[in-house]
């Protein structure tokens, strides 16, 4: 069984990444991971390519770490090391189409990087309380999966026009400005806008990630970023920094003019990008 949209042709990808510490923390508590992968493996892959999905799946995914002197490194870390290892055990159980066990697949990966955290936080003092964010998307031919919890962000750019966040910020604050109650620069100068109200491990008891599907087309782009990023830019920037054509040099990395645009606005957290387009 394979797992296309029957209306599909085989699209290609191109992806960039890139991540900065920022002016101000001393290290780096994010991570991000881009990942080509079938049932029998996985390939982890650069920050920078473009890959035809005839035989295989994408996963990319960034997460935001947690925790006292290493341990938010460490946390972001194992969340991108566990989808590494769980997405090729799944790749057949997305078999039919929209949502047919890939909601229960993405559950999964969430819930089993939320107990490493646990154990992990538990086992060693200084990873005590130690949780990440997560924002992870699957590419399927004519599909994209997500699973998100945190404050990372997932941005959908359609070629039709229009940009707009699918992810959901797990704050107080997110839910004020979702319900029209805050507006963007209230949302984002709000004094508990880094409060989360989930996460994966340190305390949080339960896992509900969000989870959802996009029909894509060529042309179509997603952005995934961690806080930071939007700490320096807002939504008309994004929007208008992926929509400005990149030169097809090699090397040309799009997530990093957004990074570093950001961190030239501001700098306060780590920051980091990952920009997938559909060619």
């Amino acid at each position: 069984m394979t797992h296309h949209r029957a209306d599909a042709p085989p699209s290609s990808l191109r992806w960039s990444a890139w991540t900065d510490r920022g002016k101000v923390r001393p290290n780096n508590e994010d991570s991000f991971l881009a990942l080509q992968f079938d049932a029998r493996e996985a390939r982890r892959l650069g920050r920078v390519g473009g890959e035809a999905m005839a035989s295989s799946d994408f996963a990319f995914a960034v997460s935001d770490g947690m925790g006292g002197a290493m341990a938010g490194e460490y946390a972001s870390r194992i969340a991108v090391e566990k989808i590494t290892t769980l997405l090729p055990r799944s790749f057949h159980q997305a078999a039919k189409g929209m949502n047919a066990g890939v909601n229960d697949v993405l559950a999964e990966v969430f819930d089993q990087v939320h107990r490493a955290l646990v154990y992990v936080g538990e086992s060693y003092e200084e990873c005590a309380g130690m949780a990440t964010t997560l924002t992870l998307c699957w590419f399927t031919p004519g599909w994209m999966y997500f699973g998100h919890i945190g404050d990372s962000r997932l941005y959908y750019v359609p070629v039709r026009g229009g940009f707009k966040q699918l992810s959901h910020d797990d704050t107080h604050v997110g839910w004020l400005y979702r319900n029209g109650q805050l507006n963007e620069r209230e949302a984002r100068t709000h004094p508990r806008r880094n409060v989360l109200q989930k996460a994966l491990g340190g305390g949080n008891q339960f896992v509900d990630p969000q989870v959802g599907a996009v029909g894509y087309e060529p042309g179509d782009a997603f952005l995934l970023c961690t806080d930071g990023l939007i700490g320096g830019l807002f939504d008309e920037q994004l929007a208008e920094l992926l929509r400005t054509p990149v030169k097809a040099a090699a090397g040309d990395n799009l997530a990093r003019r957004l990074v570093e645009e950001s961190v030239k606005n501001c700098g306060r957290d780590n920051t980091s990008a990952l920009v997938v387009q559909i060619v």
